[in-house]
């Protein structure tokens, strides 16, 4: 079974994430970068597939120089090869661009399934994998808590707001799943030092064939047309009760219009 692991890097949660002034994306130097939280479910999901059915785990990445670090612990954790698409012309791509770069990018990869994340921690969208689904006019298995695989039969139990779904699809088909299903394994020693020497086979758009007309800043749908610093968080208001406290906080709400 050939299994792709679609890892994205991000820059750290816990930093002070910023947006560049000069084009308005992601200030990628700002903080250190990580692997996407959730990706790291996806591709314990992805050696657990491994291990069930046999075959190989690939991990594609688009991403700048940087996105090497995130895919060595990817390797580290016991994928067997990987594909960085690394071009200059790729920044400031939206999901609809990043979704064309990653279905290209599959185009010369053998794969019977695709895991990513549900979602990215830096924009929160949650839509490619789905974007990435209907341009390859694959099967989308989105929101995975469980995956299942017999034969080319894949079923996963998707998240809803009242429980859960189950949702069938044939291979090759795209999966995004959950933290909800599994418990991410850390590097081994032995696993760090096997990455080391693990193929990484980077790639450009004209390697994969899509013309850069089609991707970045200028080419995006959507764009982030201004923005501007929080401002300094204020002192509280203190209500102290004098036998009419329900009233003052009541009026208090009433100014923010929260009642």
């Amino acid at each position: 079974m050939n299994i792709v692991v679609l890892v994205k890097q991000v820059p750290d949660t816990e930093g002070d994430r910023k947006l560049d002034s000069s084009d308005n994306t992601v200030d990628r130097n700002a903080v250190d970068p990580v692997i996407n939280y959730i990706d790291e479910f996806a591709i314990e999901e992805g050696l657990l597939l491994k291990e069930a059915h046999g075959g190989e785990v690939t991990i594609l990445t688009v991403g700048p120089d940087k996105a090497t670090e995130s895919i060595r612990k990817a390797l580290s954790m016991g994928a067997d090869k990987a594909v960085h698409v690394n071009d200059e012309a790729i920044h400031g791509s939206d999901a609809i661009g990043t979704a064309k770069v990653l279905a290209k990018a599959l185009g010369g990869i053998e794969w019977d399934v695709a895991i990513s994340g549900s979602e990215a921690t830096d924009a929160r969208g949650a839509v490619v994998p789905a974007l990435l689904a209907e341009v390859l006019g694959a099967p989308q298995l989105t929101q995975a808590r469980k995956v299942t695989v017999d034969g080319s039969t894949v079923t996963i139990e998707r998240v809803t707001d009242t429980g859960f779904e189950k949702v069938e699809g044939s291979t090759p088909a795209v999966i995004s799943v959950v933290e909800k299903i599994n418990d991410p394994r850390y590097p081994s020693f032995k696993g760090i030092m096997a990455a080391k020497s693990k193929p990484i086979e980077v790639k450009s758009l004209g390697d994969i064939g899509l013309d850069a007309g089609e991707v970045g800043l200028a080419n995006a749908w959507t764009q982030v047309a201004s923005f501007e610093n929080a401002p300094p968080r204020e002192a509280g208001q203190t209500v102290k009760d004098e036998g009419d406290g329900g009233a003052k906080i009541a009026d208090f709400l009433a100014s923010k219009k929260l009642i």
